[in-house]
C-alpha cells in the first residue's frame, strides 16, 4: 500500500485508516464539512492579512476567486475591481 502521510508511521497510518473504514458515512460526511469550514477560515485570515483595508465584500469575492477560479467566480459575481 502506498504511503499516504511521509512524516506519519505507517503503523499510525493504518489505525487511522483502519478507523476511518469502520466510520459511519454520517459522520465521515461531517469531519469533511468541519474541515471545509476549517480551510475556508483559513483562507478568509490569509486575505485579510494580505488585504487588510479591503471591504468584507471585497474580501470574499476574492475568497470566490480561490474556490471557484478567477474565471468561473467572474462570471458568477463579476469582475474582481482592480486595486486603486
Amino acid at each position: 500500500m502506498a504511503v499516504l502521510a511521509a512524516d506519519t508511521p505507517a503503523k499510525v497510518e493504518q489505525v487511522q485508516i483502519d478507523l476511518l473504514r469502520r466510520m459511519l458515512p454520517w459522520r465521515k460526511l461531517a469531519l469533511v464539512g468541519e474541515m471545509n469550514r476549517a480551510v475556508r477560515t483559513m483562507a478568509l485570515a490569509g486575505l485579510r492579512q494580505r488585504y487588510p483595508h479591503d471591504a468584507p465584500a471585497m474580501i470574499r469575492r476574492r475568497l470566490a476567486d480561490l474556490v471557484l477560479g478567477p474565471e468561473l467566480a467572474a462570471r458568477a459575481y463579476g469582475p474582481l475591481p482592480e486595486a486603486g
